[in-house]
């Protein structure tokens, strides 16, 4: 029986402890300077916990942005919860890491992007970058449930 080292879970493992790592310093300090995140998740995965109403809105995935005003982040092992402004209401939520689809920087142009195996791996270079390829915001998500992405070019200043 051959053994193989599966690269691939070991790359989304290093990539989902980079996210826990910034949302660390992020409890602890705050946002720096222009950073801001777009980070997509699976609404639908077992551990995410997020409001009914936002589940049957976007039942498959959701796009959230943590820039002017968010609240309560708590940083955990397997996940981070946080509390956002949805229409001036504010709703708690719980995003396992397991659960990130994308995570976006534009600030920087950082972008992380983690591909199933259905998914084409055409889109994501060998370091897990992403191409040009960025989520919309948050307001523009909630208009799509289509996954709509934008080009980076339009975050460049």
């Amino acid at each position: 029986m051959s053994r193989e080292i599966d690269y691939g879970n070991l790359m989304h493992s290093a990539m989902r402890g980079l996210i826990r790592t910034v949302l660390q310093e992020v409890a602890d300090h705050g946002l720096p300077g222009n950073h801001h995140f777009f980070i997509t998740f699976d609404t639908n995965h077992p551990d995410a916990q997020l409001a009914d109403w936002l589940r049957d809105r976007y039942p498959g995935e959701m796009t959230v942005v943590m820039q002017h005003w968010y609240d309560n982040l708590e940083v955990g092992e397997d996940g981070f919860g946080i509390t956002l402004n949805f229409g001036d209401a504010p709703e708690p939520l719980y995003i396992p890491y397991d659960a990130i689809e994308t995570f976006v920087d534009p600030s920087v142009e950082f972008g992380l992007r983690f591909e199933t195996a259905e998914e084409n791996d055409e889109d994501v270079d060998a370091a897990g970058q992403l191409d040009e390829d960025m989520p919309e915001t948050e307001e523009a998500s909630q208009k799509s449930t289509e996954g709509d992405v934008v080009s980076l070019d339009s975050f460049r200043k």
